[in-house]
């Protein structure tokens, strides 16, 4: 009998996984994985594991001497040494776009309260203050301000459908994306020095690779408008944290709204958590009881393709010669 293990997971339940993999007549093996060694004692011997943030790196992959497919609880595959898997025949597959109205609504969420002063407001009321203006001041309707998109997938297509119905002027930088195309969802394609000149909220919507990591470092956030706000809710690795609480202290930039860090959960000391300009929430734009359901029914769901001798519907590495065990 084929066995799936999943490996790690932060979500109130495995049902929906349980019920489809055991309906295949494959066993289940359920942990909380979070060191390498943890992963190897636990899923040496099955043929596919399930993770959310358990480490999947090459020692890790080699020792996995049966498996034959990897699923990634979400889009990104950051913890997954996808090289060495493909090296040893693995599939490794994500779900990708299954948030992506999620996260859209929750980075309007954040230009909404940004461009109506919530922080600022709710503060003030909460200290005994009733003045609007005085708190407002400067503010202007969100349809005479300008976004910013770095990157093109299915969230950021999403947010420019959104920010397109409040009348914001969109702006789009991605090398893989034409201008037709981001034409077609309401955004004029422009390079990343363009946009971070001209855009009121610059928002992040690209993976972490060695070329994206500190995107957003001291000089760019230099190029940014001292009146901008930057909005992360894609990986925190994308931002230079430290250059980020620069740049929020000395008012090169106006505030920040993050659903990540670079340390996930931050430390309590951590600057950005008593700035008044800066909104964090803890990495939850992806979550909607829809999306969990789908996210959850979507990993099992590959794993029994793969066990079952099929293709993934979504592998990561398509290039990839399947293990035979």
């Amino acid at each position: 009998m084929a066995v799936v293990a999943i490996l790690d997971c932060n979500f109130p339940g495995t049902e929906i996984e349980e019920s489809i993999i055991r309906r295949a007549g494959a066993e289940l093996r359920k942990g909380q994985c979070t060191t390498e060694e943890e992963v190897i004692e636990f899923a040496a011997d099955v043929d596919a594991v399930i993770v959310q943030y358990a480490p999947l790196t090459a020692h890790v992959i080699a020792a996995l001497r049966r498996c034959r497919s990897i699923s990634r609880y979400g889009i990104g595959v950051d913890n997954v040494d996808v090289a060495a898997a493909t090296a040893h025949g693995i599939w490794v597959t994500n779900v990708p776009g299954f948030c992506a109205q999620e996260v859209a609504e929750h980075t309007m969420a954040l230009v909404l309260a940004f461009g109506r002063s919530l922080p600022r407001l709710d503060g003030s009321v909460r200290r005994g203050g009733w003045d609007a203006i005085g708190e407002m001041r400067p503010t202007r309707r969100l349809s005479a301000l300008t976004l910013g998109l770095v990157g093109f997938g299915h969230v950021a297509r999403e947010v420019a459908v959104r920010a397109r119905a409040f009348g914001m002027r969109v702006l789009a930088t991605a090398p893989h994306t034409s201008a037709e195309t981001m034409a077609s969802y309401g955004a004029r394609r422009v390079s990343l020095d363009e946009l971070l000149a001209e855009s009121d909220f610059v928002s992040l919507h690209v993976p972490v690779t060695a070329e994206t990591r500190h995107l957003i470092d001291a000089r760019r956030l230099g190029q940014m408008k001292s009146n901008a706000v930057l909005l992360n809710t894609a990986r925190g690795a994308l931002v230079d944290e430290r250059a980020l609480i620069d740049a929020l202290q000395t008012g090169r930039i106006a505030g920040a709204g993050l659903d990540v860090l670079e340390k996930e959960p931050p430390s309590p000391d951590n600057p950005l958590l008593a700035m008044r300009n800066v909104i964090v929430t803890p990495h939850a734009a992806f979550y909607s009881d829809d999306a969990l359901a789908y996210l959850q029914t979507a990993v099992a769901e590959e794993a029994v393709r793969v066990i079952r001798g099929e293709a993934p519907r979504s592998p990561v590495n398509p290039e990839v010669i399947p293990r035979v065990i």
